[in-house]
């Protein structure tokens, strides 16, 4: 693997595949509900560039006014959460094949995290205030075509 190549992925019962093109390499963690509801925990994911899926059609979920879900229609295995115009897409870490080996760098709406558990390290934590007002800061992107 180098920085920069697109790597293959999958869903737990293969129905599903892609490739996308990590942005960085590292790992950003999602505290907020509908994450733990829509993964069952903390969804560990990579900021990533031109998903391709293969296979079977993923399910879409818009879970918000702004960000959908992508999974399986068949397993269920979360795949990618993204901004439904596109401009922001993180695939889940351990869809990619082979393990990666992915240092987490950032922890997101941490004020909804759960207390029984906490990540080592000194890494970015921002509250669901401070990502809000981050999204917010940023312009919007072009309409996707899909």
């Amino acid at each position: 693997m180098t920085e920069g190549e697109a790597l293959a992925g999958r869903c737990l019962c293969g129905a599903v595949t892609f490739t996308a093109r990590p942005r960085e390499w590292h790992a950003s963690v999602c505290h907020c509900r509908m994450c733990q509801r829509w993964n069952g925990g903390m969804p560990v994911s990579v900021l990533a560039d031109d998903l391709v899926f293969g296979g079977d059609a993923p399910a879409v979920y818009r879970s918000s006014p702004w960000g959908e879900r992508i999974f399986c229609r068949t397993c269920g295995s979360s795949l990618a959460w993204r901004m439904q115009d596109g401009s922001m897409t993180a695939v889940a870490a351990a869809a990619f094949d082979g393990p990666l080996d992915l240092p987490v760098t950032e922890e997101i709406f941490i004020d909804e995290k759960p207390a029984g558990y906490a990540l080592a390290g000194d890494h970015r934590r921002m509250t669901g205030e401070e990502v809000m007002a981050l999204f917010a800061a940023t312009p919007p992107a072009e309409p996707r075509v899909d």
